[in-house]
């Protein structure tokens, strides 16, 4: 295209044009399609509820005579294992989902709707933040249907404690999105995602709290115990499990809302085209970004 084919200068829509209305459309867009999706992928929303709850029903059962809890904060009293391990593999579905929403993005940067938004005139901060919050959205619903089944299943939490805990889960959704975030932007194939996932998924989620108090972590091993306080996701769990009995941690909170900055700015500087891996790498599939 020549420079004589090009509309002027004058009559391109600048970003502030757009104004809090298009922003606003953006996000909603953004959000609608990320649940359009969902809602198609039956298989997807299934798969997120199997994993936590097959370790509640089969597992838990197993280690509740061995595994027993102390009264450690925030309970009050004994638990059983699977009172314990609740708050975990509630998280443990958003770290799946977070990884989920990262691999659609490697598809969508590559031949789907990202490709587009990325060269629209909203800032990619913005875009990045967007697909962040559809992945939340996301992820809570099948978070509270695997804590209403749970609840069936006598493994109950205060009645208050539900709503406590939404800000503690859209913090921690937002956290291990953008980690997906850096993650995605490493990835140039999809075939080579799954085997990455599987360095990055499974030793968060053992490396944790989330299934074994840090006591007992300690008396087994003091390496795997410093481990697993510099996880982040240990302190993820921690602080949705205080945030359920209408607690605050605010170790747990300042290390997740530090990781979360830490990582979204990781992304947006990856996915920046003038200085970012996507830019060296010509933008997707080696073309200018």
């Amino acid at each position: 295209m020549t420079d004589a084919a090009l509309p002027p200068r004058h009559m391109v829509r600048p970003v502030r044009a757009l104004g809090a209305a298009g922003y606003a459309v953006c996000l909603a867009g953004i959000v609608n399609r990320e649940l359009l999706r969902f809602v198609q992928q039956k298989e997807r929303f299934l798969s997120a509820l199997v994993r936590p709850l097959v370790w509640l029903f089969i597992f838990a059962a197993g280690f509740r005579s061995v595994l027993g809890v102390s009264i450690i904060p925030p309970y009050e009293t004994y638990v059983l294992y699977e009172v314990y391990v609740t708050p975990g593999l509630a998280v443990m579905i958003q770290l799946f989902n977070g990884m989920q929403s990262s691999l659609s993005m490697v598809y969508d940067r590559e031949v789907g709707s990202m490709r587009v938004l990325l060269t629209s005139p909203f800032p990619r901060w913005y875009l990045l933040l967007s697909k962040l919050v559809a992945g939340v959205v996301v992820s809570l619903a099948q978070v509270y249907v695997f804590l209403a089944i749970a609840r069936l299943w006598e493994v109950e939490m205060p009645p208050m404690g539900y709503l406590a805990a939404l800000p503690a889960f859209i913090l921690t959704g937002l956290m291990l999105g953008s980690i997906g975030l850096v993650i995605s932007s490493l990835i140039r194939q999809l075939e080579n995602f799954a085997s990455v996932m599987n360095f990055v998924i499974f030793p968060m989620f053992f490396a944790s709290s989330a299934l074994y108090p840090l006591w007992r972590v300690r008396e087994a091993s003091e390496a795997l115990y410093l481990v697993c306080l510099l996880n982040p996701f240990t302190h993820a769990v921690e602080l949705v499990r205080n945030a359920l009995y209408g607690a605050f941690e605010p170790t747990a909170f300042a290390v997740v809302l530090g990781t979360t900055i830490a990582f979204f700015a990781l992304a947006v500087v990856a996915y920046d085209p003038g200085r970012g891996i996507m830019g060296r790498r010509g933008g997707p599939k080696g073309e200018a970004a």
